[in-house]
């Protein structure tokens, strides 16, 4: 199996749990106590809270799509492995920088020598250090292992994937205890910014982010996307969660600065894009009726918008998405 194909089954159908207790016995079993302290982004998707929302089914119908035939399917029969209902928690992070490391956590139930055996019979190769073992995943179309990925079946409560770098770094923090995210190193100082109960959240360090340095974006008169990407580049904190509220799903995006001024303009900026929005989807009066009901906010160096999706425009998105995969599929 390819590599990013098995990290597409490890992180299940995510991509966006708050700082809680894990089930696990040791602390550091806990997926946030193994995010890097040094990563750009970090984030949690609890597929527990959305398994049990009324739109699970529509949400998670595109994954159980590809995974019904060829190799992907066996291997899940394999390793008895079926992500949506098995992965309660996925936790996610990534640093910069010429050489980045993603790393996944999953957390849930798990068979460890039933999923070591089915990557091994892929070409896995097993690897061990003073703190634990993995699996390295071959990169095809490579020669050696620049690029490899790497998963460890840790327990029969926690998986980790990612880079090979990521991998046995977060193997050695376990083992240590944890990396101190938790506590507050690092990115983890932010936890505070995102609400402990959000069924996803993700936190992203603007300064660090090599990409949005070099941005240099003229904002012309009018220009609201312009004017928010403009004061973007002196925001240094941004923190999305979303919340599933029956079939509808809350959300909220903030930026933060300390500088007045920067955030009095990210404030105007955002209030016009949402104004833009509303202007151009006159004729879709539900759309403008959602809209209206996000709100901007500004406090102390925080600004946020927030609002609510309903379900029946959640069910539009996943049904829309879904054609056009179906489309993409045909041609």
């Amino acid at each position: 199996m390819k590599t990013r194909s098995f990290l597409a089954l490890a992180a299940a159908a995510t991509i966006l749990s708050a700082a809680r207790p894990s089930a696990a016995a040791r602390p550091a079993d806990d997926p946030l106590a193994l995010v890097p302290p040094d990563a750009v982004s970090a984030g949690m998707i609890r597929l527990s809270d959305l398994r049990s929302s009324p739109l699970a089914a529509r949400l998670f119908s595109d994954f159980d799509r590809t995974t019904v035939d060829g190799d992907a399917a066996r291997f899940l029969a394999e390793a008895r492995l079926h992500p949506i209902d098995d992965v309660d928690t996925i936790v996610f992070a990534a640093n910069a920088g010429p050489h980045g490391r993603a790393l996944v956590v999953c957390e849930g139930r798990f068979e460890p020598d039933r999923l070591g055996a089915a990557v091994a019979a892929r070409g896995a190769t097993l690897r061990t250090t003073d703190a634990g073992s993995y699996y390295l995943l071959r990169h095809e179309g490579k020669e050696g292992h620049d690029g490899d990925g790497a998963v460890a079946f840790v327990t029969s409560r926690l998986v980790v994937a990612g880079s090979e770098p990521a991998v046995v770094a977060a193997l050695a923090a376990r083992a240590a205890g944890g990396t101190g995210f938790l506590s507050g190193a690092g990115l983890g100082r932010n936890l505070r910014r995102v609400d402990q109960n959000a069924t996803g959240w993700l936190l992203v360090d603007r300064t660090r982010l090599p990409e949005m340095r070099r941005m240099h974006v003229e904002a012309s008169e009018g220009d609201a996307a312009g004017a928010v990407v403009a004061a973007m580049k002196t925001v240094s904190l941004f923190a999305f969660q979303m919340t599933t509220k029956g079939d509808a799903l809350k959300l909220s995006a903030s930026g933060f600065s300390a500088d007045a001024e920067t955030a009095g303009l990210l404030e105007d900026a955002v209030r016009g894009v949402l104004a833009a929005m509303r202007l151009s989807a006159q004729d879709k009066p539900e759309v403008v009726s959602v809209l209206r009901k996000f709100k901007v906010t500004r406090d102390g160096e925080a600004v946020t918008v927030a609002g609510t999706l309903p379900g029946e425009v959640v069910r539009a998105l996943a049904e829309k998405r879904h054609e056009r995969r179906a489309v993409a599929e045909r041609d």
